[in-house]
């Protein structure tokens, strides 16, 4: 692990940029299915989790944008409760989803999360 040693009497200063949290945004995306609008997230990282969310959220009726690390979800028009099989197998935490559809449908299908 990288550490910084810092040797007294000047001030720090500069800029850094931090990358943004998988924990963070997945469950913000699954909840963006309650808005019953538009949700707009910032320094969404690029990862096979965030990719497959975006893909569920397609199959849901979710109208889904992404640029750069901007990810625009419009979830007026959402017409499904049920997750396609391919689509839970390819990450455990699809489950999250769970909640944010009975929450809006009072209803959800969906197989186990997961390969």
């Amino acid at each position: 692990m990288s550490s910084y040693i810092i040797e007294g009497g000047k001030r720090l200063q500069g800029e850094t940029y931090v990358s943004g949290s998988k924990n963070a945004s997945l469950p913000i995306m699954a909840a963006s299915i309650l808005n019953k609008g538009i949700t707009k997230l910032y320094n969404v990282p690029n990862i096979h989790d965030t990719q497959m969310m975006i893909e569920i959220l397609k199959s849901l009726g979710c109208r889904v944008k992404k640029n750069k690390n901007k990810v625009t979800i419009d979830s007026r028009n959402i017409n499904k409760f049920e997750i396609p099989e391919n689509l839970m197998h390819q990450m455990r935490s699809s489950v999250i989803f769970a909640g944010a559809i009975l929450g809006r449908y009072k209803k959800a299908k969906f197989s186990y999360p997961g390969a």
